[in-house]
């Protein structure tokens, strides 16, 4: 083994090493005041600068954990290294060959720490698979696979992508032969190891190197190429090991660092792909995570390096998502971390839903760039994206909706955009400002809403409500129990008493005139809809057997409300002359269910002509004919109400 570094040459690394520059590969630094920097602090999460670095006295200290040191204790405390390894990588930065008291080996290798040692065997396999990606046969597929989609030889060497080989073995013979021991070769992730011996942990796979902030390759990441790789999985990533965690490390950061912090703009895209076709389109900014989602280490890597600090101008950093379902769901986990930024979430979805890759292979560069510049707010983003998974062209849908965006309104961390963002979902939704500013005050501290399928229609709105004023006679999913605390659901009840217990009734134009959709409780307008198709022959026959075709033509689980609805008194008198029930009472049901369905009528069209008032775009012909059919309706309403009040 190697013996202590000489005295001589620690010093001069740490005389030579700027501490700044070191500082700066992971945190922004700005001036404050003569002779000091400061930047947010990479040992603790805070949103205010309190970590100060001193150039000329090469130290550093932070106000806010009072982590201090020199550059050595930095580099040692941020990359978990021994002292000794931490002198030899920056002593390999400055390209400075180290002495050791007890001589030097036969070769150099030999007096690397481990982390050095996993790294300079990164670096050899990198060069190993870019040269074979380019001399070997079988590594045309790779080749095509990156000409197909836009790369060529040069934009390959730029970002260091090589190909593994098939046969399972060549890497770890040339590792084996550079003077590494399978041990070193098993840790670093590279090699594999069974009964049989070691083999290569990538084989016939397109490779692109993982790097550190630092730019040293610390893992790697491969796409399959072959139908016939044992392996299925599409991408394989290094698995986890001394030098590589996944959850703190982001592909491309190594190469976007300087524009991350020039701009104070960082751009997550999803692949590798996606980060060499931004950084070729001009986006220099654009990284990704590597085989995980992307959590609070990733945050807290790009706000030191954007300098994401409360008392700046707000950064910005701008997410693309797939416009699928799988896209919608990284969307809201990203607006659910959004608290942890100061700067400005933006998201950026393309057009028919393709990533940068696909967008620059379609449309060309400039459209990449434009899908960043054009990105939206996060928050509008996550509200249209649960929105528009409810029917806004119906009441229940509207205050459904309302109910799930209303909690991200209220999460919005400034709390005086609050109200013009609730005017803004109020547009959106085509309802009253006030009702949205009520249920985001009743929203406060709720969950945040997942992505997930919108209730079936004949959901919408009804939910089963426990109490005595409830017809408990149902409470299947489909059809939940009409809730008779609402005084138009008893009405609909009462009137189709009526023409349960007096079919003659449905003859009457009042009734005729009653749409299916005029009922709003589902168990209701099932048993309405099975009164008209069983009307015909209900004439000359008992009540009884009128009864028994009225079961027959209605679904099995809304059965026992029909025999209820048969049997139930009505609170009324019976006309004398007719048997039946006062005519005056049975219009004034009908008008009752009319009139409740021509108001929801009105408000959907309302709804419906505020959202294209508010949309900007739609033509005068359109906004005339739904102004003219609001009209129609509120006409029809106000003789619906006469009726009753006649």
């Amino acid at each position: 083994m190697a013996g202590r570094i000489v005295a001589e040459d620690i010093a001069a690394v740490k005389e030579r090493t700027s501490i700044e520059a070191v500082v700066t590969e992971h945190v922004s630094l700005r001036p404050a005041g003569m002779g000091s920097l400061k930047g947010l602090c990479p040992f603790h999460d805070e949103k205010t600068p309190s970590f100060h670095v001193r150039p000329a006295v090469g130290s550093y200290y932070c106000f806010g954990c009072g982590e201090s040191g020199d550059v050595i204790s930095f580099v040692m405390a941020l990359d978990h290294l021994t002292f000794s390894e931490t002198i030899e990588r920056l002593a390999a930065k400055l390209g400075m060959e180290l002495r050791y008291e007890e001589g030097q080996g036969p070769g150099r290798g030999e007096h690397l720490g481990k982390r050095s040692r996993l790294i300079e065997a990164h670096r050899v396999a990198e060069e190993f698979y870019a040269g074979a990606l380019v001399d070997r046969p079988d590594a045309r597929m790779a080749r095509d696979f990156l000409r197909e989609r836009g790369f060529d030889r040069i934009a390959a060497e730029r970002f260091g992508v090589g190909y593994a080989p098939r046969s399972g073995e060549e890497l770890t013979r040339h590792l084996l032969a550079r003077g590494f021991t399978s041990d070193e070769l098993v840790a670093a992730g590279l090699t594999g190891r069974s009964a049989r011996g070691v083999y290569d942990r990538f084989r016939g796979r397109l490779l692109w190197p993982i790097r550190d902030i630092t730019g040293d390759t610390i893992g790697f990441g491969a796409r399959r190429l072959f139908e016939d790789d044992r392996n299925p999985a599409k991408y394989l990533n290094t698995s986890e090991t001394s030098i590589y965690k996944k959850s703190a490390v982001l592909y491309g950061l190594d190469l976007a660092k300087k524009a991350i912090a020039g701009d104070r703009r960082a751009v997550v895209v999803e692949g590798y792909t996606d980060v060499m076709a931004a950084h070729l389109s001009g986006v220099e900014g654009a990284v990704a995570t590597c085989g995980t989602a992307f959590g609070l280490e990733h945050i807290k890597i790009l706000r030191r390096i954007m300098r994401d600090e409360a008392d700046q101008a707000p950064a910005r950093v701008i997410f693309t998502f797939d416009g699928d379902a799988a896209g919608q769901k990284a969307a809201m986990k990203a607006f659910g971390d959004d608290q942890r930024w100061a700067a400005q979430s933006f998201v950026a979805v393309a057009p028919d839903g393709m990533d940068p890759c696909e967008l620059r292979l379609a449309r060309g560069e400039a459209a990449v760039k434009a899908l960043v510049e054009d990105a939206v707010p996060m928050f509008e983003f996550a509200v249209r994206t649960v929105i528009d998974r409810f029917d806004l062209d119906h009441a229940e849908g509207r205050v459904q909706a309302m109910k799930a965006a209303a909690p991200i309104v209220a999460t919005i961390r400034d709390a005086s955009l609050r109200p013009e963002y609730t005017r803004t979902v109020a547009m959106w939704l085509g309802v009253e400002v006030d009702q949205v500013a009520d249920a985001v005050r009743r929203a406060k501290g709720a969950r945040l809403p997942e992505p997930e399928a919108p209730p079936a229609p004949a959901d919408r709105g009804e939910a089963e409500v426990d109490g005595a004023d409830t017809d408990h006679s149902l409470g299947v999913p489909e059809f939940p129990a009409p809730d008779l605390r609402d005084p138009g659901v008893f009405g609909e009840r009462q009137l189709l008493q009526s023409l349960i217990q007096y079919p003659q009734l449905f003859s009457s134009p009042d009734i005729l005139s009653i749409p299916a959709e005029g009922f709003t409780a589902p168990a209701h307008r099932a048993v309405f809809a099975g009164v008209r198709s069983a009307t015909g022959t209900a004439y000359g026959t008992s009540t009884a057997r009128w009864v028994a075709d009225l079961s027959a033509a209605v679904p099995d689980a809304v059965r026992p409300l029909v025999a209820e609805l048969s049997v139930a008194p009505l609170p009324t008198r019976l006309d004398a002359a007719t048997g039946l029930p006062e005519v005056r009472y049975v219009h004034s049901l009908a008008a009752r269910v009319r009139e409740g369905h021509l108001a929801r009528r009105i408000a959907d069209v309302t709804a419906a002509l505020r959202r294209l008032e508010s949309a900007g775009g739609a033509t005068p012909q359109d906004l005339a004919a739904r102004r003219t059919e609001l009209a129609a309706l509120q006409r029809d309403w106000v003789l619906a109400r006469e009726t009753i009040t006649a």
